[in-house]
């Protein structure tokens, strides 16, 4: 069975329709319980597994190379902290340069991480986060959208956000500018857009605006995964995935 990675990723929003098409899929994320978690998605056999990972640590991404090594992974999704890279965080840089003069160069080198982890098992990758100053420590994005541009790969029957529709308009219909950065083999997929004025005055998400804190909650809806980008990357990247494997096993 085909594997998919997604790190830092405490919702599994990304890997849902890979997982409903029977891929093997899992979620990494410090948050995730101590013991992991496995549901079965759609009718094809596919499967989330949730498994608590720090991946801070050199260690732990040995330990997933040794894991997965010689497996068919097709596509590692990485979704790396952006508290200390995204601009709109600038208010807190300079104290934090304060207390650590390289902390911005460390979680840039985290989201590095992640594509030198998916070189070395031959995958695809997809690394995404906000307007940041990864842009200027590692390199400009390959690419870049906003959710309501792909809000209408969600049918409208199933508008409306199934974990968070106090706080995420129906259809992703609202604009967050957000990067990505990939490898040549990433297909991005072609843009099918609903109207985020029809939602909003200002056709901007409510979200940062009702949820206040740290909470581990807060930060998952700020940072979830947009329903209709993920179903556009699944349709855009299963058959250059399938093609990647065919020419593997030639």
């Amino acid at each position: 069975m085909k594997i998919i990675l997604s790190l830092y990723d405490y919702t599994g929003h990304m890997v849902q329709p890979w997982a409903a098409a029977g891929y093997e899929c899992y979620c990494f994320d410090i948050e995730h319980r101590e013991v992991p978690r496995k549901i079965i998605v759609g009718s094809k056999g596919g499967s989330i597994t949730f498994v608590k990972a720090d991946l801070y640590s050199p260690i732990t991404y040995n330990n997933l190379l040794t894991h997965f090594n010689n497996k068919e992974v097709s596509i590692v999704f990485g979704f790396p902290v952006c508290t200390d890279l995204a601009v709109s965080g600038a208010a807190w840089f300079t104290k934090k340069r304060l207390d650590n003069p390289e902390f911005q160069t460390i979680a840039a080198n985290h989201a590095v991480d992640i594509s030198y982890f998916a070189t070395a098992l031959n995958s695809i990758y997809m690394i995404e986060n906000p307007i940041s100053v990864l842009s200027t420590l590692w390199r400009k994005p390959n690419y870049k959208f906003h959710p309501f541009e792909y809000g209408g790969y969600i049918p409208k029957a199933d508008a409306v956000h199934p974990d968070y529709p106090d706080y995420i308009a129906p259809r992703d219909a609202y604009k967050k500018k957000t990067c990505l950065w990939t490898c040549d083999r990433f297909k991005m997929p072609p843009v099918l857009p609903v109207d985020p004025e029809h939602y909003h005055g200002n056709g901007y998400s409510t979200a940062m605006m009702k949820l206040g804190g740290k909470s581990k909650r807060t930060k998952s809806i700020r940072s979830a995964t947009p329903r209709g980008f993920a179903l556009a990357v699944f349709h855009a990247n299963q058959d250059a995935i399938s093609d990647l494997f065919s020419l593997a096993a030639e």
